[in-house]
């Protein structure tokens, strides 16, 4: 049954996508439609109409397989090998300096709310402390 349930989250995953990219041929934008799917997607879970449990299941199923979708575009690079000498060693050096880039954005934005968090704790505790004393 489970199965049956993640195959069914992923149907339901896969219409998002095909309605992005229907919009995206219907008006020519230069947006893909598998980004304006997920743009849709995500507007859907914001305001509650596709419940979150609807594709869970499903989602996980496709993130613990994500990286066999790359294999194919990696073989493909091997056919252009002009792009992999010079040019490919710039694309190597972006990739790594963005990838730190983002690392460390997050790393900081997550220690940042978790700070602004634990204060927001502490000042509730403290107002609790504080209004039994009273």
């Amino acid at each position: 049954m489970r199965i049956i349930n993640i195959i069914f989250q992923i149907c339901i995953l896969y219409i998002f996508s095909y309605i992005g990219t229907v919009l995206q041929n219907f008006f020519h934008l230069i947006i893909p439609g598998s980004i304006i799917g997920l743009l849709l997607l995500f507007t859907c879970l914001c305001f509650k109409i596709v419940p979150v449990k609807w594709i869970e299941d499903g989602a996980g199923f496709v993130l613990s397989i994500l990286m066999l979708f790359f294999i194919p575009t990696t073989v493909g690079i091997m056919n252009y090998s002009s792009l992999l000498s010079f040019n490919g060693a710039l694309f190597v050096l972006a990739v790594l300096s963005s990838t730190i880039i983002s690392i460390a954005i997050t790393g900081t934005a997550g220690q940042f709310f978790e700070k602004k968090e634990e204060k927001r704790k502490d000042d509730d505790e403290c107002s609790k402390q504080h209004s039994h004393s009273a």
